[in-house]
């Protein structure tokens, strides 16, 4: 017996311990090998990579089977039926679970294991949940049989507990999950969406093939661009030479790894100077809110922005300003970012497994531009769909947090 940390109001019972076997209503059972189709004529076919999805098994994502009715017929699968991996190549990995909520026609693979849970007394949506929490988690890891691979048969499964309350409050935390799983999915959408207009309107936006105007423009703009020298309408600072001494607390150093897609990430790598090396390793210019990254090696071809002034440069960097009135620096970074420029990029790099280029050569080349105003207008623009972007991003991971916690409190 046993009860969660957080509940919903007006449930006090206690939560009752049962088998896996307990809860099914019949013997758990593999499926068939896959006998894939080339087309969509075939038979809808449950596979291990379906059991990623977050929320449940998407139908629309499954792959198709040269499968007869029989197969069918002999898998059996339904709605609320529950499916659980063998194998993994890491023992944390093994049965990883999840559910079908979709009516159809469907077989199932070979390497995963099915449940047919009793849906009068117990919710499948929830069922899935407890599988993947912690407590069945440290089951499955100590009934597997660790070799090439860990795997796990379907006794083990059936002999592992877990606690359950009664179907209506089963349900209650069930859909509770699934409201959050659905804004996920939206925010994650939402997001891939904004990205992938983004990516449309970097090779939309900019003169591609040397053309001298885009294939998108703001109303009211009719000129033809000019074209100069990166070393021309800039200043730049090259910070290579050598590597400044390490300290674990400071200024923050800004390495090639923090240069990501348009920003400064400074959560995937976290390097620090003292304070008084600073003006040494600066000397050659610091860098100010808006300057351009771009990094000449490992990787090669990154850009961000600077938000910060209170920050250091390391080697295979780069920063690029705008002369005045001439280049704006967002524009400058979506430019670079511009499928345009780093083809011409790639084409001038050198190197085998890592690829680099010279900074003598990235400055001689040469950037398209429009007008002052019009760069603004661009850089606003592409502006606003990073922060749609890292609003999605944001909320979506704030959702996960959520979840995660509730995981863990709302299961015994």
């Amino acid at each position: 017996m046993g009860k969660p940390d957080i509940r919903f109001k007006g449930y006090t019972d206690e939560w009752e311990q049962r088998k896996v076997s307990e809860i099914a209503i019949e013997k758990l059972s593999n499926g068939i090998m896959n006998n894939q189709s080339d087309d969509e004529t075939g038979v809808k076919h449950i596979n291990v990579i379906n059991m990623y999805d977050t929320d449940k098994i998407h139908s629309e994502k499954l792959t198709f089977s040269n499968y007869d009715e029989e197969a069918v017929k002999k898998c059996n699968v339904e709605f609320g039926d529950i499916f659980l991996t063998r194998s993994s190549l890491k023992p944390e990995g093994i049965a990883e679970a999840n559910v079908l909520l979709d009516s159809g026609r469907f077989v199932y693979d070979d390497h995963l294991i099915r449940l047919k849970v009793n849906k009068e007394k117990y919710d499948p949506f929830f069922v899935k949940l407890n599988l993947s929490g912690n407590a069945f988690k440290r089951q499955f890891i100590v009934r597997a049989k660790t070799t090439a691979f860990t795997t796990i048969g379907q006794e083990d499964i059936s002999e592992c507990l877990g606690f359950f309350p009664k179907k209506e409050e089963q349900q209650q935390i069930g859909e509770y999950f699934m409201i959050l799983d659905h804004l996920i999915t939206l925010h994650q959408r939402k997001c891939d969406e904004v990205k992938s207009l983004k990516k449309y309107m970097l090779q939309k936006m900019f003169p591609q093939n040397e053309q001298k105007v885009p294939e998108i423009r703001f109303e009211g703009f009719t000129e033809a661009w000019e074209q100069r020298k990166l070393i021309e309408v800039c200043d730049y600072v090259d910070y290579r030479g050598k590597t400044p001494t390490k300290t674990e607390n400071g200024i923050f150093l800004v390495t090639a790894k923090n240069v990501k897609d348009g920003f400064i990430d400074y959560e995937t790598s976290k390097e620090y100077i003292s304070e008084n090396a600073y003006e040494e390793v600066m000397r050659r210019g610091k860098p100010e809110i808006g300057d351009v990254l771009i990094t000449t090696e490992a990787p090669c071809g990154n850009v961000a922005q600077v938000n910060k002034a209170d920050i250091a440069l390391a080697q295979r960097i780069i920063k690029y300003r705008g002369h005045i009135g001439v280049v704006d620096n967002t524009y400058l970074k979506y430019y670079l970012l511009s499928p345009e420029f780093q083809k011409i990029l790639n084409a001038k790099s050198s190197g085998g497994t890592v690829q680099g280029i010279k900074g003598s050569i990235l400055h001689q080349q040469k950037i398209i531009y429009p007008s002052y105003e019009e760069q603004k207008k661009i850089g606003q623009h592409m502006d606003s769909l990073d922060h749609l972007i890292t609003l999605h991003q944001q909320k979506c991971e704030e959702l996960k947090k959520i979840k995660k916690f509730m995981l863990q409190k709302m299961f015994v």
